[in-house]
């Protein structure tokens, strides 16, 4: 999900994207204050779960005195069908370093509803929401719940980070985006987020979209079909 703006009566609301490299909060703190200067009084943070780099951003960000809304996050259902795990799902085997780990893998739907609710109503200045879905998964459990859903054969193989990078390189992804995700199978995988919260019902009020919804829905466009 990426930057957004709203005009509501005279008030402009922005979404800042999602950080969680070294370096960011410095580039986020930048653009909050240019924000803030600029008259905008009101925007939400999309941060990482359990990633320091991204909570020392909302730090900055809370920091310039800006009405500010964090929401934390960390794996999304949606890289399934719609980011970095899709081609080897269609290819049939998806190979990670993710290990038995479990996760509470959130919709990107949810995340929007919420970044909506704050920016266009009142009483979500100064909150942090932490997003997840509303079970645990791991990533062997979620590729096999795909192949129940789409009728396919998906074959999940554990590898590790040293194997999944060098085949990423091998493939020519550029080296920024190795190191990034050799990061999140590292250090964010390590059980720091194998818990749930209640971020979506505290500001929505109601209960997180299932991972089980999110297959039904997108098997049936197609996407996930050679």
């Amino acid at each position: 999900m990426g930057p957004g703006a709203r005009r509501r009566g005279r008030r402009l609301r922005v979404l800042l994207p999602r950080h969680r490299v070294p370096g960011a909060p410095e580039a986020v703190g930048a653009l909050a204050r240019q924000a803030l200067e600029q008259g905008v009084q009101r925007l939400v943070l999309l941060s990482g779960r359990g990633e320091e780099e991204a909570q020392r951003a909302e730090r900055v960000v809370q920091d310039t005195g800006i009405e500010s809304t964090v929401v934390r996050c960390a794996w999304f259902n949606q890289n399934f069908s719609e980011d970095y795990l899709l081609e080897p799902i269609l290819g049939g085997e998806v190979a990670l370093p993710a290990g038995n780990m479990p996760e509470p893998f959130v919709d990107t739907e949810d995340i929007a509803d919420v970044a909506v609710a704050a920016l266009t109503e009142a009483g979500h200045a100064g909150r942090l929401y932490e997003l997840t879905g509303p079970r645990m998964l791991t990533f062997a459990e979620a590729v096999a719940e795909i192949g129940r859903g789409t009728g396919r054969e998906l074959r999940y193989v554990p590898v590790t980070v040293e194997e999944y990078t060098a085949a990423a390189a091998g493939h020519g992804v550029p080296e920024d985006v190795i190191g990034l995700l050799g990061y999140l199978f590292s250090e964010v995988l390590d059980g720091r987020n194998a818990m749930l919260a209640d971020g979506v019902q505290q500001a929505l009020g109601r209960p997180p979209r299932d991972f089980a919804d999110y297959v039904r829905d997108t098997a049936a466009t197609g996407v996930w079909h050679p």
